[in-house]
């Protein structure tokens, strides 16, 4: 009795199974639908980057010396032309006294030289009148070495006035030098770096090693973002494109910017990143002016651009997550490239029908040719639009609660 309950209890079990299987194949794979509506679409790149001042100057030392007076704090608002920091100025003062008195010595030699010019252009002019009246009260010899001495005092006399313009010259390098001592602003604008404190010493870069970077004044009236973007997004951007930039440090406001320069090479060249085991990103530099920020902004600030590089209006458009693509299979030809399609749903089965799509916005794509306003397109999920089979009964279902795939 026991044995027969077991059987008649599997046999139930069994066939409930079956009829329940039955039923589902009956009514078909379980699918989102949507419409096939007009819509506004909006087409964009999106890339991170950071703020920067448009204008700004790093200022380095041109002399090594010691900080003697700090006058400005980071942070501080300056004025063309006023004085940030002092540097100990000794040795350059040492160096204008020496190159003053220098000159004052070549000066008095070219006195000298003057001097034994004109006195040797007199005994030579002397000598030439006494043997052009009597050529036996002076020699000829006599007048020949007293042309040859002026000639001699004329070129130490040249040279002489040529030791007082070099003298000149290192005087005025020196002053030069001693100018650099006091660092100036050269530009009205904020102090938005300061690297160094009083009693520090700057130096000078050389070629194997960078001088110091002493602070950096920038011009905030005009701010920019600096966005790395792939370079399969570049030749979608133009200049003269909208943008809007999110910047992380003010969440609930929204920049409005302009794209007003794309880079022509690579942020970092394949031949930088070669030999690193790396693999190579190469990423362009895409310039987005803000107009008119509503908040206060500081350089290297984090941000987010969506760079709007085309819109339409009122297009067919089909989601995204709806495109597909088929292997082509006519006449036996294996080569074929894909064709991309939607699964259109007719009385209860899914057809593939290929398209042809534009622009892509947040969500759906631009229909071009191939699709009607009405047509019902599988939209989900994701992996059944991938498997979904040429014909296959599909059972259209409600997914208020579940986001979009993809």
């Amino acid at each position: 009795m026991k044995i027969m309950i077991a059987v008649v209890a599997v046999a139930a079990l069994a066939t409930a199974a079956y009829f329940s299987i039955s039923q589902g194949r009956s009514n078909g794979e379980e699918v989102r639908a949507e419409i096939v509506e007009r819509r506004n679409l909006t087409a964009t790149v999106t890339a991170s980057g950071n703020v920067r001042a448009r204008r700004k100057v790093d200022i380095s030392s041109d002399i090594s010396a010691r900080v003697t007076e700090l006058l400005i704090d980071e942070g501080e608002d300056v004025e063309e032309g006023q004085v940030l920091l002092r540097l100990d100025r000794s040795r350059y003062e040492a160096a204008v006294n020496r190159s003053r008195a220098n000159l004052m010595q070549t000066q008095a030699a070219v006195s000298q030289a003057r001097a034994n010019f004109v006195r040797a252009e007199r005994e030579a002019d002397r000598k030439e009148s006494l043997w052009e009246r009597d050529s036996l009260l002076v020699s000829r010899q006599e007048v020949e070495n007293a042309r040859t001495d002026l000639e001699v005092q004329q070129a130490l006399f040249d040279a002489a006035e040529f030791g007082v313009s070099q003298a000149r010259a290192a005087l005025d390098e020196a002053q030069d030098q001693l100018s650099k001592t006091v660092i100036l602003a050269p530009m009205a604008g904020r102090v938005t770096r300061l690297n160094v404190e009083e009693g520090e010493t700057v130096i000078v870069g050389t070629m194997n090693n960078p001088g110091s970077l002493v602070l950096t004044v920038s011009d905030l009236s005009v701010m920019e973002v600096v966005l790395e973007v792939d370079e399969t997004d570049v030749p979608e951007i133009s200049l003269g494109d909208r943008a809007k930039v999110d910047l992380d440090a003010f969440p609930d406001l929204e920049f409005p910017g302009v794209v007003t320069e794309i880079g022509n090479s690579a942020i970092r060249p394949p031949s930088q990143v070669a030999g690193t085991g790396q693999t190579p990103t190469i990423d362009f530099e895409v310039v987005v002016t803000l107009e008119n920020p509503q908040a206060e902004l500081r350089p290297d600030l984090s941000a987010t651009a969506e760079v709007i590089t085309e819109t339409r209006s009122n297009q067919l458009s089909i989601p995204i997550i709806a495109l597909t693509l088929r292997e082509e299979e006519e006449n036996g030809n294996d080569d074929a490239d894909p064709i991309e399609g939607v699964f259109v749903i007719t009385q209860g089965r899914a057809y593939f029908t290929p398209v042809e799509v534009g622009i892509a916005g947040q969500e759906y794509f631009e229909v071009v040719s191939g699709l009607s306003p009405g047509d019902s397109v599988v939209s989900g999920p994701y992996q059944v639009v991938r498997t979904l089979e040429e014909g296959a009964a599909v059972r259209p279902v409600e997914d208020d609660d579940e986001e979009r795939d993809g």
